[in-house]
């Protein structure tokens, strides 16, 4: 499965538009890794636990693309959108999105 942030892909000619897809993982943080994260942030370090997690859902978000367009007979997605928020009450929840149209490229 070709994806990129293009709205192109060099070479190739889109031949036909199948909709957007997207993948939104939603992961919890817990009090141990907000603990840890806390004491980081206090002595002006990088938060490691957080940036960790940060990629996990990254990386969910983008195979969970990968997965859905499959299934809609095309063989790429252009346009890839990546965007993160905080959610829940006192942002204990991260949520990354992923979308973008699902294209046949020849």
């Amino acid at each position: 499965m070709i994806m990129t942030t293009s709205p192109s892909i060099d070479g190739w000619k889109i031949t036909r538009s199948c909709g957007m897809v997207a993948g939104e993982p939603i992961l919890g943080s817990n009090l141990l890794k907000d603990l840890l994260g806390g004491i980081r942030d206090l002595v002006c370090g990088r938060s490691a636990t957080y940036e960790k997690e940060l990629q996990r859902a990254r990386d969910i978000a983008l195979a969970e693309k990968q997965e859905k367009p499959r299934f809609l007979g095309v063989n790429a997605v252009v346009g890839v959108d990546l965007d993160s928020e905080v959610l829940g009450q006192g942002n204990g929840m991260l949520m990354v999105s992923a979308s973008g149209p699902a294209v046949v490229a020849e």
